[in-house]
């Protein structure tokens, strides 16, 4: 079956077809490192991992590039409240963010370009645009430079809009523009902000835009015309909107397919910094593995919205557990991916649908047991259940799980996995009335000297 996406543009399902045979250019926008990620952040890592993922095991060679914006307004503002350097904040949650990716088993990219590294090439493409006539410098002696959203007759057309219809672009002072629905390619440094955070340019020191970093480094290592643009849907405007436009305004045909996953919500809301009710990294996984995390992120279509609640993460801890107590009970075996179940390959190609796929994967993880019960072989089956798990980046058996926190902390962080593995194993039995097999494990874990106790919130432990 041929690999097949909904491309937001077109608003449909197409056939995959890369513009070189074998080869995929992926770009994914990243994210501003203004503060700690939360669970919302990190969704659209998760997500476009596994399609990296799917895209190499159909035998693509992938090159994917995810950005990071390390200058913005909002680094600026928040690195002044807190009294230090931009570039300081800015470094710290590119760090944080590195490790919510690693705990989550989220493979880097081939390239994690950074805005403030790529800022002549940004330059180069505003000079395309201005001399292509789509851009211009304002006159209001500000510094700032803006895309001419009316000297380009397609733009709207990611969104299906019309420029009348759309709200005026709010990232700069609106008295330079020639309409208030252009958007700034260049912030001239005002009086108030660090010299550090400008740099030299024709038209005065000042910063990027935020759009124009995304279209020059896409065009950097993908070249003018690539394959894939993805991101999260809220950025599908203005951001996506104004990269397409600008990009291809200058002359750079820019992605063929656009892949946007849907928000995680918290009552119904979309999770955010700015709506309080965000759950960072760390704080999840004080309670819970990153692997149990990753595959409540997965088991969703990437396109659907997720109702975030520990109620439910708690439930998909514990339905992987009874993946990874079969995969106990089976006995070691290896990766192939010529075991994947045909009804799982299908999902998959299916624009990437996982949430069919882990169906299969469950239904695998049955027909296992019930071989181990009837005391036949169930190594075919836990052959295809690893594999299907190391596809969605859930594989137990993956280095990639292994600790990665400094030397000091590694005992306590592995001793942590340990427990809430044993523990998990013991709730799924308690689910399934085996009481036997929970009071084994609760045992095991008492002989190690670690006292267990159950609370509303699921079980907690520490050393005697």
């Amino acid at each position: 079956m041929t690999f097949r996406l909904y491309d937001t543009a077109t608003r449909e399902v197409r056939d995959f077809v890369p513009l070189h045979e074998g080869e995929v250019g992926l770009y994914v926008c990243g994210l501003t490192v203004q503060s700690e990620p939360h669970v919302g952040h990190v969704r659209s890592g998760v997500n476009f991992d596994v399609l990296q993922r799917w895209l190499r095991a159909k035998g693509f060679a992938v090159t994917f590039i995810r950005n990071v914006t390390d200058i913005d307004d909002k680094i600026l503002i928040k690195a002044a409240d807190q009294g230090r350097p931009w570039y300081n904040l800015a470094g710290d949650m590119h760090r944080e963010l590195t490790r919510a990716y690693e705990s989550l088993n989220v493979a880097a990219p081939t390239y994690e370009p950074l805005a403030t590294g790529h800022v002549p090439e940004m330059i180069e493409l505003i000079t395309d645009l201005i001399e292509a006539g789509h851009a211009y410098p304002a006159t209001d002696g500000s510094g700032d430079v803006y895309f001419d959203v009316r000297s380009w007759a397609d733009y709207g057309s990611l969104t299906r809009q019309g420029v009348d219809d759309m709200e005026p672009a709010a990232d700069a002072d609106p008295r330079g523009k020639r309409d208030p629905r252009d958007f700034a390619l260049w912030k001239g440094r005002k009086e108030s902000e660090p010299e550090t955070a400008s740099w030299p340019a024709p038209w005065g020191r000042g910063r990027p835009g935020w759009h124009i970093e995304c279209s020059a480094m896409a065009g950097k290592y993908l070249g003018p015309a690539f394959d894939i643009h993805g991101g999260g849907y809220d950025l599908r405007f203005p951001h996506h909107e104004n990269e397409q436009a600008q990009a291809r305004a200058a002359g750079r045909p820019f992605a063929s397919y656009w892949m946007h996953n849907a928000w995680i919500t918290t009552a119904g809301e979309k999770m955010s910094k700015s709506l309080g009710n965000s759950l960072t990294i760390p704080a999840v996984l004080e309670r819970y593995r990153g692997i149990d995390l990753r595959y409540y992120l997965v088991s969703a279509h990437y396109r659907s919205h997720v109702e975030f609640s520990f109620d439910a993460l708690t439930e998909a801890a514990t339905a992987f557990a009874r993946i990874e107590h079969f995969l106990d009970r089976a006995g070691e075996v290896k990766v192939d991916l010529a075991a994947l179940p045909d009804a799982f390959v299908a999902a998959m190609d299916d624009d990437l649908g996982t949430a069919t796929a882990t169906a299969v994967l469950h239904d695998t993880v049955r027909e296992g047991n019930r071989a181990l019960a009837a005391g036949e072989d169930a190594s075919g089956a836990a052959i295809a259940v690893r594999t299907m798990l190391d596809v969605l980046g859930l594989d137990p058996a993956d280095p990639a799980w292994a600790v990665t926190t400094g030397d000091d902390d590694k005992l306590t962080a592995a001793v942590d996995a340990l427990v809430k593995g044993l523990l998990h194993e013991r709730t799924v039995a308690r689910a399934e009335k085996d009481w036997a097999r929970a009071d084994a494990i609760r045992d095991r874990i008492t002989d190690a000297g670690i006292e267990v106790t159950d609370t509303p919130d699921g079980p907690t432990w520490t050393v005697n």
